[in-house]
């Protein structure tokens, strides 16, 4: 099927990764030791969540949840949006239209 969407990729994946990158924990997706998470410059960290967003947004037309660390990232299509719940207490929505 696919993430039905009409604003542009970028702006979405820009939003996405941002989402993403708040999780604190994120980068367990990649299997990475939180040494090695630490170790990275924030430009690099953001870069694999780049990289992260652009696969899960692809993999959300398949699994509409997909967990990411302690997060957990759902397309949503009759609302347009993703949302990614960060922790118990904060979602962030992005919007596809």
């Amino acid at each position: 099927m696919g993430v039905k969407h009409a604003r542009e990729y970028s702006d979405i994946l820009g939003e996405l990764a941002e989402a993403i990158h708040s999780i604190g924990d994120g980068y367990l997706f990649f299997e990475m030791e939180p040494a090695d998470w630490e170790e990275l410059e924030e430009p690099q960290r953001f870069e694999l969540m780049e990289a992260l967003a652009d696969d899960v947004f692809y993999a959300l037309g398949e699994d509409p949840v997909i967990h990411v660390g302690s997060g957990v990232v759902a397309y949503r299509p009759k609302h347009h949006i993703i949302e990614v719940s960060v922790d118990e207490k904060e979602s962030r929505i992005i919007r596809l239209i």
